[in-house]
């Protein structure tokens, strides 16, 4: 994970693959505790009570945890595999589990290897990236007349709205990205002519999705 920020999955995805008429069905979730992850695991082993195997990856903790299991294929063939597929795509908070439903036909080591990390990225892939930048948020308030103004600049400057609060003023809780910070504040209180109050409110990573 980078100082500034990191990245995991954005959302939980499951889809099915048939190699050699064996049955690889991968799950793959964003978890940020080994707790949420060993859960997910057992919820999955629960589901799946004839499975031949449910193999494991996962990275949790923003990157201090990293655990995996071939639980039952051959060692090195399926849990590592997966675990580098997640460490290649630079994401941390992951978890992903690929169930096999054995058909019949031996793969190998080097095709097991091949059917689990395929398995691995073709879901990761699909299920999509979430990126957090760090990244301090501040509170904005200003009159109901600069509001229109507010929302032309954060077009044009890297910002975003996290809350906002219409009362006698308007009131906005903004996400800007750590680097930005500074000038930000200046663009801002510049585009403003100084009408308007900036205080600070803490630090932390937060989701931009395509804003940025």
């Amino acid at each position: 994970m980078s100082i500034n920020g990191y990245s995991c999955v954005y959302k939980n995805f499951k889809e099915e693959i048939v190699i050699e008429r064996s049955r690889f069905i991968t799950e793959v979730f964003p978890v940020d505790n080994e707790e949420g992850a060993r859960n997910k695991i057992e919820e999955i082993r629960k589901l799946n009570p004839f499975a031949t195997h449910n193999c494991f990856a996962y990275i949790v903790e923003k990157g201090a945890i990293a655990r995996f299991s071939d639980d039952g294929e051959p060692q090195g063939t399926a849990g590592m595999p997966i675990l580098e597929v997640i460490k290649n795509k630079n994401l941390v908070d992951t978890l992903v589990v690929v169930t096999r439903y054995f058909g019949g036909i031996k793969l190998g080591a080097g095709g097991l290897v091949r059917a689990y990390s395929g398995s691995a990225a073709s879901a990761i892939n699909k299920a999509g990236i979430r990126n957090y930048v760090f990244s301090e948020y501040l509170k904005i308030d200003f009159s109901y007349d600069k509001y229109a103004g507010f929302l032309k600049f954060k077009e044009t400057n890297k910002c975003k709205i996290v809350d906002q609060t219409f009362a006698e003023d308007v009131s906005l809780t903004v996400a800007v990205p750590n680097e930005y910070k500074d000038i930000f504040r200046e663009r801002l209180t510049d585009f403003m002519s100084g009408k308007l109050a900036i205080s600070r409110l803490k630090d932390g990573f937060e989701d931009y999705g395509e804003d940025l």
